[in-house]
């Protein structure tokens, strides 16, 4: 990359930013020089960060073509990220053009804003929103959808939490309590959705992969926790109660690879890995 995009105002380039490290993961332009760093550093220890990202990309995309297949109409994406290689208003308008309306969530000042711009250019304001908002208080972030009168959250929606809850969700630094937030957040937007709605995640896990693998995500979270924001890995049987009493889709709680490989479309990034346990990321769909 020749120069940086223009930051937004009250943007923080002092510390790299999850958000933007995982963009230039993606080959994305939505990051600076402070992310490139953390991101070639991780990239020359952990080459296979990369396929893992784009697996896990790829894994939304199948989501959205899936559920747009079976008539989902509303989607709300928290933890959305930056524009890279295909959000979901982009993907579900090639399959229902004008008739699918998306929410994108995020905390990072950067990604709301470079969504926005997106959206502008891309997107319909009467069927895409983008809020900036902390899912650690889904009843306020509920009230702010609605409130964009773009989603109608009495009909059902699919909520996406795509490789958002490895990313450890502390409570309010004056609340006294350090507990990771992520299971009862969850909980709590099981609650929140409508019948019928469907619950897609991914996840970080040293569940189950290659036996090598295991000391690689030992260091890599030494990595994130000390330079960017702290990551926390579950295992499969804890990745499976995010999902609650809901009903899964099959396959089930599979490696992201592994979920419905008949969506993904013939001009989309080939991801192969020797074994599907080396993409380190559950994924499933759970419907209410």
């Amino acid at each position: 990359m020749d120069e940086d995009p223009f930051p937004p105002p009250d943007i923080d380039l002092s510390h790299p930013s999850v958000a933007r490290i995982y963009d230039y993961y993606l080959g994305g332009r939505t990051n600076w020089e402070i992310d490139r760093q953390f991101g070639d550093r991780i990239l020359g220890e952990f080459p296979i960060i990369k396929p893992i990202a784009q697996a896990n990309r790829m894994f939304l995309h199948r989501v959205v073509r899936y559920l747009v297949r079976r008539g989902v109409r509303q989607f709300v994406d928290i933890g959305s990220g930056v524009p890279t290689m295909g959000h979901a208003h982009e993907v579900a308008e090639n399959l229902a053009p004008g008739e699918v309306r998306v929410a994108y969530v995020d905390y990072e000042p950067v990604a709301v804003a470079h969504s926005r711009s997106l959206l502008r250019e891309h997107g319909d304001p009467d069927r895409h929103t983008v809020i900036h908002a902390d899912m650690r208080d889904p009843d306020r972030l509920w009230a702010q959808i609605q409130d964009t009168g773009i989603i109608d959250l009495n009909q059902p929606v699919a909520l996406l939490l795509i490789a958002v809850l490895h990313v450890q969700q502390p409570s309010a630094p004056d609340s006294g309590i350090e507990a990771d937030l992520g299971p009862s957040l969850v909980a709590r937007y099981r609650e929140l959705l409508a019948p019928g709605s469907y619950l897609a995640l991914s996840h970080a896990t040293d569940d189950g992969v290659p036996p090598h693998y295991k000391d690689m995500l030992a260091r890599l979270k030494v990595s994130y926790d000390a330079s960017s924001s702290p990551i926390i890995y579950r295992d499969r049987e804890e990745i499976t109660r995010l999902l609650g009493d809901f009903e899964l889709v099959e396959p089930g709680l599979v490696w992201t690879a592994e979920w419905h490989p008949e969506q993904a479309e013939p001009d989309e990034v080939a991801v192969s890995f020797e074994s599907p346990s080396e993409s380190t990321v559950l994924a499933g769909v759970a419907r209410k």
